[in-house]
């Protein structure tokens, strides 16, 4: 087990694990993540285009990788095609999948229906955050694609980084890539991906929160429109 833990590393030693890792490139990033927890860590993958490009560094890093998606029963047909082409493209991955404890019909119920027109916050916490802190119970680390030009909110992100909302350690190896670089390593590789990446949807997150973007507009513009919202939570410090 890793000797680095949310509770016991120092701001100091976070900067020089940085600084030694920008010394590297990126698979030496994912290598000195799975070096330093290998079982201890899990990827939490969306299923975006930057989860192509890891998925296919850590399948070649760590085969048996521990890989969480977070299923909150509102995502599209096409997320849910490109699981299933995941799967046999990488079929060592332990990729799980992981449900809200309550269903669709149940959250109608007790908050009322579409949850997420009205209270896109509550929605997403029971959704995805709930279940991603249940996913991290006991986990040392886990990793991400973040990168820094998406957004405001993740200008600094860092390789390494303390996760304050989930208490462990978040592992960011692409936090210098541009889109352009992810779309080559994908076209370079022939990785397959989200085909609504080909109709204008550059982020994709659940189905009723998710528009195409127009020209002009941020990457992230199509998330959650017109509702002061720019992250699922996920991310949030707090």
């Amino acid at each position: 087990m890793s000797s680095l833990h949310y509770s016991s590393v120092t701001d100091e030693q976070l900067v020089h694990i940085n600084k030694s890792l920008a010394k590297g490139d990126t698979i030496e990033v994912v290598k000195w993540a799975y070096d330093t927890f290998s079982d201890d860590l899990i990827y939490s993958c969306s299923f975006g285009a930057e989860a192509m490009v890891l998925l296919d560094m850590i399948s070649g890093v760590k085969k048996n990788a521990r890989v969480t998606f977070l299923d909150t029963h509102l995502h599209f047909p096409e997320t849910y095609a490109l699981i299933e082409q995941i799967r046999k493209r990488y079929p060592e991955l332990h990729l799980t999948i992981k449900e809200p404890e309550i269903s669709l019909a149940q959250q109608a119920e007790a908050h009322g229906a579409e949850l997420w027109k009205r209270q896109p916050d509550l929605c997403c916490q029971i959704r995805k955050v709930d279940p991603m802190e249940s996913v991290l119970k006991g986990t040392v680390a886990w990793m991400s694609g973040l990168r820094r030009e998406q957004s405001a909110t993740r200008a600094d992100v860092q390789f390494v980084n303390r996760d304050e909302k989930f208490q462990s350690l978040k592992i960011c190896p692409l936090i210098h890539w541009r889109a352009e670089e992810v779309w080559q390593y994908i076209h370079m590789f022939e990785l397959p991906y989200n085909a609504l990446h080909d109709q204008s949807y550059p982020s994709i997150g659940c189905e009723p929160c998710t528009r195409p973007v127009k020209e002009g507009e941020d990457s992230r513009a199509g998330r959650w429109s017109q509702l002061g919202k720019t992250e699922c939570g996920l991310h949030l410090a707090k």
